[in-house]
């Protein structure tokens, strides 16, 4: 609701008032980090030449007061920057809270605080307790939690800015009501590049997601459009906000694809954060299996099926399943109680040890460990047994070790033979067996077990600074990832995102994303997001039907633009061509989603030489979305104001292809296209 002239000359003024104190301060503050840097650069030199007439004592002193000031000078310069980059917007929202005692706050919020002269609060950072009230609360009672305790009172109003290069355009009253105008306009805007912060928009229930800091881990079931790495991303600044001693270096996200990582790449810094660090679980898996070339991408995984090149499906599934991890526990067990010293180990006359003591070692002493690592560990107490403590003959003992054992670290071998075991459920040929084991790039269902069995063995590389970790697309992990996950990264924190209703595993899926609670150390919640915030209410309804959905809850005000359907086509170019020039015209971005890549790389080549178009698959980084082609398995995360779908009529969606689709078609914001 637009607010009176009035109202809106007071708001000018403050806005005004605002600029002032924030050029004021910019200068202030711009003065004394040049000063600042100069003094540090100066000191630092002064302490390199006088470097000798220092003792330890003063040199440690020294280092550590500078040390100290360094730490505040970045500190300050990293507000600086938030306050240039707030300039021309200061401010988004406010909100007028009254406490129980009676006084009233006017809350300004940003993407940082501002204080006066006097240390007053003029701005306050939007992740601050008290303005989690515009988020949770409409006008009335209301109560937020901060450091000091539970704090009651009224929220007596709730108003929203539209600032442009410092100008107030617009000033709305608002209450929670989610088709409000600031929600609708920014719903209404065409897609990006680039993934852009939502802090001015973030709904109630995407709030308790992002402020949540009473849980160790928290597992969100979003559906389509429900803004779930929106949330992860806004919730990563939150975090950084208010945990002491976290930084960007101490948080993960666990990407599906470079596409998404590059996509999502803009969020953190327009909140004024630094990017945390991304990785794809593939490319643990390269980093972790050095006994291949390479690891095959989980895109290529599920094309495989998709495009019906998989020879064994049945056994796909079984190494994806929750089955396997038992058997293989089975299998590594029992290899391990079998590890043995067949001999005594003789170094010289005088230092010899029995198979015996040896057997004691390994299965006793240092049975914590895992096996390969007691092996390690038992060369290395050696040495320092027989040598006064010194470790240099380790390398000695370690062959005598290896010499005496009937096991060895030959995981290749290893793998193959729990398929020969009785453990394995599926009987195969050896000719079979040797076709996944001896290749150069090891498929990925492979690589999942390869990379369990041997962090079994010789234990898994420990990632102690990382204390988030953040998965999206959780829903195509399976339960085996999750496991060397949290062995990886033992001390972290875990916010899990997905929909089930988007898993794209042909081979593995979940009941519920719930079942995942009790993988985790800590506490852990379970949370849904049900509002979509993605599509138009028409292409919702088509999506609805696809997997026989109910719940989702359309929040985009209607468009009065059908799902159009294309079908029995004389001219499928032309027909193209047409549609795309008319998508064109209407909107920023348009993508021609696929079945496959191979259907992806037919319609590039019938209309590249028509537009300047991207043709996008798992590997790619950079792309111009105004016009892409894209299989619907690597679309995942990614969303556009119009799509096309298109798949060829001998290489229809099947029955057990819903969630592809399903996939496909939910990319779209504005209008959606089916080519059949």
């Amino acid at each position: 609701m637009a607010i009176s002239e009035v109202e809106f000359k007071k708001e000018v003024k403050i806005l005004n008032k605002v600029g002032k104190l924030l050029d004021d301060t910019l200068d202030s503050l711009g003065f004394d980090v040049n000063k600042e840097a100069q003094e540090l650069v100066e000191f630092k030199k002064m302490m390199w030449e006088n470097a000798n007439s220092f003792d330890d004592g003063e040199a440690s002193q020294v280092m550590l007061a500078t040390s100290e000031e360094e730490s505040k000078a970045i500190m300050k310069r990293k507000y600086f920057q938030k306050l240039l980059q707030i300039k021309k917007k200061p401010y988004f929202a406010s909100i007028v809270f009254k406490d129980d005692d009676g006084e009233i706050f006017n809350i300004y919020m940003s993407l940082t605080y501002l204080k006066d002269k006097d240390a007053n609060n003029i701005l306050y950072d939007w992740r601050s307790p008290i303005c989690s009230l515009f988020y949770d609360y409409e006008t009335g009672p209301c109560e937020y939690s901060a450091p000091g305790g539970t704090f009651q009172g009224e929220l007596k109003r709730k108003r929203q800015y539209k600032i442009e290069n410092n100008k107030l355009v617009g000033v709305f009253d608002n209450s929670l009501n989610i088709d409000d105008e600031v929600l609708q306009e920014v719903l209404a805007q065409e897609s990006n590049e680039k993934m852009k912060n939502v802090v001015n928009t973030i709904q109630q229930e995407q709030n308790k997601v992002i402020r949540n800091l009473e849980d160790n881990n928290l597992i969100v079931q979003g559906i389509a459009g429900s803004g779930k790495t929106t949330v992860a991303l806004h919730r990563i600044a939150f975090l950084l906000y208010r945990i002491e001693r976290l930084s960007s270096n101490n948080i993960l996200i666990f990407s599906p694809n470079n596409i998404f990582t590059e996509y999502i790449s803009e969020v953190l810094p327009s909140l004024g954060e630094a990017n945390t660090l991304q990785t794809t679980f593939n490319d643990y898996l390269a980093t972790f299996i050095t006994e291949y070339k390479d690891v095959e991408n989980f895109t290529d995984f599920i094309s495989r099926y998709y495009s019906y090149q998989e020879d064994y499906p049945e056994l796909v599934k079984y190494k994806q399943s929750d089955e396997m991890i038992e058997d293989m526990d089975a299998y590594l067990q029992d290899y391990i109680k079998k590890a043995e010293f067949l001999t005594d180990i003789v170094e010289n006359e005088k230092n010899k040890v029995s198979k015996n003591d040896l057997n004691q070692l390994l299965h006793y002493k240092y049975s914590r460990l895992p096996l390969f690592e007691r092996v390690e560990e038992m060369a290395e107490k050696l040495s320092a047994q027989f040598y006064k403590g010194s470790t240099k003959k380790k390398a000695t003992f370690l062959k005598l070790l290896k010499k005496s054992a009937n096991f060895e670290k030959d995981y290749k071998k290893i793998y193959e033979d729990f398929y020969l075991s009785p453990y394995c459920k599926i009987k195969l040929p050896e000719a079979i067996i040797k076709n996944f084991i001896d290749r150069e790039v090891i498929n990925y269902e492979d690589a999942l077990l390869f990379a369990y069995l041997k962090g079994t063995l010789e234990g898994f590389i420990y990632e102690g600074s990382i204390k988030q970790v953040i998965i999206d697309e959780a829903q195509d992990y399976n339960r085996l990832q999750y496991i060397i996950i949290t062995n990886i990264f033992k001390k972290a924190d875990f916010t899990i995102l997905g929909d089930i209703n988007q898993n794209i595993n042909p081979y593995y899926s979940y009941n519920s994303l719930e079942d995942l609670k009790d993988l985790f150390r800590g506490d852990s919640k379970y949370l849904e997001l049900l509002k979509t915030y993605r599509s138009s209410p028409e292409i919702i309804a088509y999506t609805n039907k696809i997997l026989n959905l109910q719940h989702v809850n359309a929040i985009r005000k209607d468009n009065n633009k059908p799902v159009v359907f294309r079908k029995n086509l004389t001219n499928l170019k032309d027909s193209l061509i047409n549609d795309i020039k008319k998508l064109q015209e209407l909107y920023k971005s348009t993508a021609i989603i696929t079945k496959d890549k191979k259907e992806a790389v037919k319609i590039y080549d019938l209309i590249k030489d028509i537009f300047d178009i991207s043709l996008v698959d798992a590997d790619s980084k950079n792309f111009k979305k105004e016009l892409v082609i894209i299989p619907a398995y690597t679309a995942k995360g990614l969303e556009f104001d119009s799509v096309i779908i298109y798949n060829d009529r001998d290489n229809s969606y099947r029955n057990n292809e819903r969630n592809l689709l399903y996939v496909a078609c939910t990319r779209s914001q504005h209008e959606l296209y089916i080519y059949n």
